[in-house]
């Protein structure tokens, strides 16, 4: 079993989850988070002024799935999020050692 880390643009929400969905994919956990990567955020003019945003808004999608599906998941959430543009988030895999179900004692495979 893995976790699959995915930070995205807010606005690829739905066609990341719709992309999940088409593969299997029951739950996800999605979680608003600030950021930036190798550009250190960008300038913007408000009224004139320039501000400097250091931390982007981005989404970050957790989900756990068998070790088969971390590749069709890892490009299901490539092919739905990429604009193109710089930011476009990333894709972080790790291992995941147990899973309960709390509901009913579940565990491991059956619980996802």
């Amino acid at each position: 079993m893995k976790i699959v880390m995915a930070v995205i643009k807010p606005f690829k929400l739905e066609e990341v989850r719709d992309a999940l969905t088409t593969l299997g994919v029951h739950g996800l956990t999605v979680t608003e988070v600030k950021g930036y990567g190798r550009q250190k955020g960008h300038t913007e003019i408000y009224r004139g002024a320039e501000y400097a945003v250091s931390f982007l808004p981005k989404l970050k999608i957790e989900v756990a799935v068998p070790s088969e599906l971390v590749n069709p998941v890892i490009d299901a959430i490539t092919a739905a999020a990429r604009t193109g543009q710089i930011g476009d988030g990333k894709i972080f895999v790790t291992s995941l050692e147990k899973a309960v179900r709390i509901r009913t004692g579940e565990t491991d495979g059956d619980a996802l």
